[in-house]
């Protein structure tokens, strides 16, 4: 049976001094974003994921968006080196999290860096952005950790978003969506569906039918409906002014051995 785990990180209390690359600054509100994070953990659990909460980095703004820190494949994690020199101490609780879980513990390393966010897995192809967080070095170590494990690692181009995953994710099917302004090369990708919201390309496979999304796009989620899927909506307006969404606010783990 496919393992149903999510790795969480309660947000710091210094999340609005969390960085921003693609936005203007707006004021958040540490409390409700707090709230917002408690009603996300809980709709994972209420869907029959096993949430893992990883010790908090309270001194790191941004280390509630734990998807960037590491990149799962099978069994095997590979520690992320963020491009943001300020991110890279949120590691340490991560690989402490995934070697307790019984995964094999791999590293970027100098000179690569890359971010988690910036890795789409479809199947046994995984999509990685080269960008502003990820260069090609990240990119090279990526390959060389997973390819020999049957993975085929496809470099997309990222510039107008903070990370791939920020442009892009994938139905259950494999159907990657995307909010055209944002995808900077749509045609790389076999299947492509077009949404009509920048939040609406980010969805989180709960299994079956059902996609965790944002409440920021009610068009997309009645797209969605109508194509058969089964959207669970819920509020992430403060991460979402720090250029997050539900897909970095979990680390799935679906492959882990028994």
């Amino acid at each position: 049976m496919p393992s149903k785990k999510a790795l969480v990180r309660r947000p710091s209390p210094r999340l609005a001094e969390g960085l921003v690359t693609h936005v203007e600054r707006e004021k958040v509100d540490v409390d409700l974003a707090l709230e917002q994070w408690e009603t996300y953990v809980e709709a994972l659990r209420a869907h029959g994921w096993e949430t893992v909460e990883v010790d908090p980095e309270d001194d790191c703004p941004d280390s509630v968006f734990v998807e960037d820190t590491v990149v799962m494949y099978k069994n095997v994690a590979l520690i992320a080196r963020s491009g943001a020199e300020s991110r890279r101490e949120e590691t340490i609780g991560v690989e402490e999290a995934v070697a307790r879980l019984g995964c094999s513990v791999n590293w970027i390393w100098e000179p690569g860096t890359l971010d988690g966010g910036d890795v789409l897995k479809i199947g046994d192809t995984i999509y990685v952005g080269r960008g502003g967080r990820t260069n090609a070095a990240g990119v090279q170590q990526l390959r060389a950790a997973f390819e020999p494990l049957g993975a085929q690692v496809v470099a997309v181009p990222v510039n107008k978003v903070l990370h791939l995953k920020s442009a892009v994710t994938a139905l259950p099917d494999g159907t990657v969506i995307g909010h055209i302004p944002k995808v900077d090369r749509p045609a790389l990708f076999p299947r492509f569906l077009s949404v009509p919201e920048e939040a609406g390309a980010h969805v989180v496979l709960l299994g079956g039918p059902k996609l965790l999304m944002a409440a920021s796009a009610p068009k997309t989620a009645e797209l969605l409906t109508d194509l058969g899927f089964e959207p669970v909506v819920v509020d992430i307006s403060e991460f979402e002014k720090l250029e997050g969404c539900v897909t970095c606010l979990s680390v799935r783990l679906r492959e882990l051995y028994a």
